[in-house]
């Protein structure tokens, strides 16, 4: 069996961290990743997937993403049942293993001082 899954795309928006009532970190962040064929009125759809990122990972993205950086996810697809007031609900979450930064904040400084001038 197999559980392994890679995303790509740009945050949504920045980076939310909080403790646990156990005193862990964790944190969410909202991946917008563009699908890769065009709907019936010929646009490209996005989707915003909400990953899941624990402890230190959770940290160190927060300090170095903001939103519009690029990054590269690997994780797993995790399921879990939640009661409600309309009975049992099952969700799906991605939890990473594995955050990449691929925007190159170096690059990113000089096209705005480029855009600035």
């Amino acid at each position: 069996m197999l559980n392994d899954l890679i995303l790509v795309g740009r945050l949504a928006k920045e980076i939310e961290v909080r403790t646990t009532e156990s005193g862990k970190k964790v944190g969410t962040i909202f991946l917008a990743v563009p699908r890769s064929f065009k709907n019936m009125e010929g646009v490209y759809e996005t989707d915003f997937i909400p990953c899941t990122i624990w402890e230190e990972k959770a940290k160190t993205t927060s300090l170095y993403c903001h939103t519009g950086d690029i990054v590269g996810i690997r994780g797993r697809l995790q399921s879990r049942t939640l009661e409600t007031e309309e009975g049992r609900r099952n969700h799906l979450e991605v939890i990473a293993e594995r955050v990449t930064f691929l925007t190159n904040h170096k690059r990113k400084e000089e096209l705005e001082n480029e855009s600035k001038s």
